[in-house]
């Protein structure tokens, strides 16, 4: 327990200068950009300069970039990501009202892709060189060549607009209808996971067969226990470490790739607000978006490699 803790500490610790290295870059990027915030704020009303001036001197614009990059850091540990010029609204509150439901997108496609992945993966271990390892492996190759923006627009135009089986689009908040919330995240949810699904279906497949393939299976199912208890106890234990890994990765595809979905199936996510924010010139807001975006990112493989410590004993041993 001792070593754990002491692991899980080192690895928090580690995220302090990769969070500040994340938003050096960012702050760097934006800054760099061609959008001028002065600009943006008053974009319509034809401000003078002495109005340009007095904006960028008010808002330290035109301090140098270090004393603005310390700035920049105190204000967001204080929860300030600046004002949007176009609803001159704080930017945390329009960033914390889209982000549930990005969340909601990326965890359940998550969910899909892990679920779908097991069991496709492991049936095709189990029947390798067979029908089912056959079918298996071919509709995975497609599932990884298929990009996720042309299956949602299949989705949307077999399963919504001729069946007419879900809505091509819009969102319903769970508290007012379960079922209309369900309806309007599945299909998002299994355009977004479908690709991610198809390539770890391939890295499950392949742990499972080596694992499968070592002398302890052979002796434990030799001495009598049943082949699925070797494979549930033992087999999906060890076979799962790789894929864990693989499935941190992901999960920055799953985030970034929501940013598509969400304008696909008009979803007022964190996606749709980055859009818009881009398309209305509003600097302030898609740099809220991409820092929470890639903190998000980190936070999760945090969690991966707690998963990573959790089923892999060894890497505790030797850490």
């Amino acid at each position: 327990m001792v070593t754990v803790v002491r692991i899980l500490a080192r690895r928090v610790l580690l995220l302090v200068p990769l969070m500040l290295g994340i938003v050096l870059f960012v702050f760097l990027v934006m800054r760099f950009s061609d959008v001028d915030p002065a600009s943006a704020f008053f974009q319509g009303a034809n401000p003078t300069p002495q109005q340009l001036h007095d904006f960028r001197e008010q808002n330290g614009l035109l301090d140098p970039l270090p004393v603005r990059y310390v700035i920049f850091i105190g204000d967001l540990l204080h929860g300030d990501m600046g004002t949007s010029a176009l609803t001159r609204a704080p930017v945390v509150d329009q960033v914390m009202t889209a982000l549930p439901l990005t969340l909601q997108l990326t965890f359940m496609g998550l969910g899909i892709a892990v679920v779908l992945s097991l069991l496709g993966g492991v049936t095709a271990a189990i029947y390798r060189d067979r029908l089912p390892d056959q079918i298996i492996r071919v509709v995975s190759l497609t599932g990884v060549a298929a990009p996720g923006f042309w299956l949602a627009l299949l989705m949307i135009q077999y399963l919504a607009v001729d069946l007419g089986w879900f809505p091509t689009g819009g969102y319903i908040n769970p508290a007012d209808s379960f079922t209309g919330w369900l309806k309007t995240m599945t299909l998002p949810a299994f355009a977004l996971s479908l690709p991610v699904a198809a390539q770890l279906t391939r890295i499950v497949r392949t742990s499972v067969v080596e694992e499968l393939d070592k002398d302890y299976v052979r002796t434990a199912v030799g001495s009598g226990l049943p082949p699925r208890v070797v494979v549930g106890r033992n087999v999906l234990r060890n076979a799962l470490i790789n894929p864990l890994t693989v499935l941190g990765l992901r999960v920055g595809y799953l985030l970034g790739g929501a940013v598509v979905i969400e304008t696909i199936f008009s979803l007022p996510g964190m996606g749709k607000l980055m859009i818009d924010a881009v398309k209305n010139g509003d600097p302030a807001v898609v740099q809220g978006v991409v820092l929470t975006t890639a903190i998000g990112f980190v936070v999760v493989n945090l969690v991966i490699d707690i998963l990573y410590l959790l089923v892999n004993p060894r890497l505790r041993e030797a850490t």
